[in-house]
């Protein structure tokens, strides 16, 4: 019997430059590794409420969620990642969060990345 997912939520934001945001995990999963700001659902939070709450979590921004762009299932999680645009804040690494920047697209395939985020992003026309 296959255990139900783990739901969670996470945003791809991009910059005036098209450079997207990404988080260094400060806990497990991935510890240590790039990722985009996101995590899990809170119970009585719809998929788009949790993406906005983990991104001011852990970037330290406020953002308008927009548009499903690729729901995934990584090893025990389901993620469901959402466009979304800065709306206020001021960037910084926040609770669940070592290190958070923009990155040229063109560089996050030669980051350490959170286990199969890569292929999803090239699967969803990000990069």
């Amino acid at each position: 019997m296959q255990e139900s997912p783990v739901i969670c939520a996470g945003a791809v934001i991009r910059d005036g430059a098209n450079r997207l945001l990404m988080v260094r995990r400060k806990n497990r999963p991935a510890q240590g590794l790039w990722s985009l700001p996101g995590g899990r659902v809170e119970p009585g939070e719809t998929h788009a409420e949790a993406a906005a709450r983990e991104v001011l979590e852990e970037t330290g921004l406020a953002v308008d969620v927009g548009e499903l762009l690729i729901t995934a299932r990584l090893g025990p999680y389901l993620v469901h990642d959402f466009a979304a645009t800065v709306v206020g804040g001021e960037l910084r690494a926040g609770d669940d969060a070592t290190d958070v920047k923009w990155c040229d697209p063109g560089e996050i395939p030669m980051m350490q990345t959170s286990p199969g985020l890569v292929d999803e992003l090239r699967r969803a026309g990000v990069l």
